[in-house]
């Protein structure tokens, strides 16, 4: 354990699961982006900015309620984590999924940064998983997917570099 307990490491963790460092944050990656290119799959990519967002949506709230629900049932892979259609299904999905993102961030987070939960403790339910291995997990799913979506941005130039 570090001098001075876990604080360090509950920060350093925080730091990343917020997009800190080399990673983009998640609000200006999905910011502004066109409701007519968010189902578009540019240059032969097979998933839209949607189908990302979605996926990312997903993955995460999966990996926070495995953290804190013995009951929880993860999705079938691959099919339950990305949508089959490459568009949002209504005019108001997009911004449904970014608060559902932001809301589940918000509570891992939480889960993080709360003293009492123990981040080096196997998950009882789990097998060997630890809340750290799945705040490093999200904070690093969330940047791989997250530099797919700066990429498909470009190939939409629906993205500026400023």
């Amino acid at each position: 354990m570090p001098r001075g307990g876990d604080k360090a490491v509950r920060k350093h963790l925080l730091w990343l699961l917020r997009g800190g460092h080399a990673h983009v944050h998640f609000d200006r990656a999905v910011a502004g982006l066109p409701a007519r290119l968010q189902g578009k799959r540019p240059g032969g990519l097979p998933y839209s900015a949607w189908q990302l967002l979605e996926h990312i949506r997903l993955s995460l709230w999966d990996m926070l309620e495995f953290s804190r629900d013995r009951k929880h049932v993860s999705p079938k892979w691959p099919e339950g984590y990305w949508p089959k259609k490459p568009a949002p299904p209504n005019a108001s999905a997009w911004a449904r999924s970014v608060a559902a993102i932001r809301r589940d961030m918000r509570a891992m987070e939480r889960m993080v940064a709360n003293p009492r939960t123990d981040l080096y403790a196997r998950i009882p339910w789990g097998t060997g998983q630890t809340v750290m291995l799945e705040a490093l997990q999200i904070a690093d799913h969330n940047a791989y997917h997250l530099g797919h979506l700066l990429v498909l941005r470009r190939l939409l130039r629906a993205w500026k570099d400023s």
